[in-house]
């Protein structure tokens, strides 16, 4: 059975994916669903302010010791794509599947910032004016959002080759959103990479909470994962 940690976007807690998680869990898997440092109810604003990249790394990681886990898969969505590449890279063998649902896939020394659009990058200036160190969630959506670490956002990422060298490494391009996805250039990107294998599903950016069921199964390696292509038959 497989050991599935689910780390979520900016703004968001372990309830993005409230769910998804039985659905695994009826499948007989062990889920960890996390909310990220700075993202909990309880975190105080110094806290917020001290958070980056690297710390959400050791959240996963800290996970990974806690729960003695060896074989983690590790599903990162939107953001969450950042924190999964960094967890992996430092895991030291101990994970063998990332999924990248709707998420950012960095190369080293790349940033959420350096690789959203400018909309995005917009939207985090605008939404971290009142503080300076933490952005507001975009008005509407889920009252349960909380402000993220604008450091997290900003933070390159230090890669030392160990991130590609995960056995099975997978994107989810969420195609309902294309007028405003930031991820056209990287599903392109993907593609081309033998190393991924590329689903598509027709969803908006929350899929798992627009569709738990459908990223269910692609998890759990069912039907809908029928549909995906792999960077090596995209090129044939």
């Amino acid at each position: 059975m497989a050991a599935f940690i689910l780390v979520p976007g900016a703004w968001h807690g372990a309830w993005a994916f409230e769910a998804v998680v039985p659905l695994l869990e009826r499948a007989g898997h062990t889920v960890h669903a996390l909310t990220l440092t700075g993202l909990r109810p309880e975190d105080d604003d110094a806290t917020v302010a001290t958070t980056n990249l690297d710390t959400h790394a050791d959240d996963v990681l800290q996970l990974l010791d806690r729960a003695r886990i060896t074989d983690a898969t590790l599903v990162g969505h939107s953001y969450g794509g950042m924190v999964i590449a960094a967890a992996a890279d430092r895991s030291g063998g101990r994970v063998s599947r990332l999924v990248h649902l709707d998420a950012y896939v960095p190369r080293d020394g790349e940033s959420c910032w350096s690789s959203t659009s400018e909309g995005y990058r917009a939207a985090f200036v605008a939404g971290a004016a009142r503080t300076g160190h933490a952005v507001q969630p975009p008005i509407g959506g889920d009252p349960r959002r909380r402000p993220h670490p604008l450091a997290s956002l900003l933070q390159a990422i230090r890669l030392t080759g160990a991130f590609a060298q995960v056995p099975r490494r997978e994107f989810v391009y969420c195609s309902g959103w294309e007028d405003r996805t930031p991820f056209a250039d990287l599903r392109s990107r993907l593609q081309a990479d033998p190393g991924w294998q590329v689903h598509e599903l027709p969803t908006v950016h929350n899929a798992m909470r627009e569709d738990p069921e459908a990223v269910a199964a692609l998890l759990l390696g069912e039907s809908v994962a029928d549909a995906s292509t792999q960077g090596r038959a995209a090129r044939i």
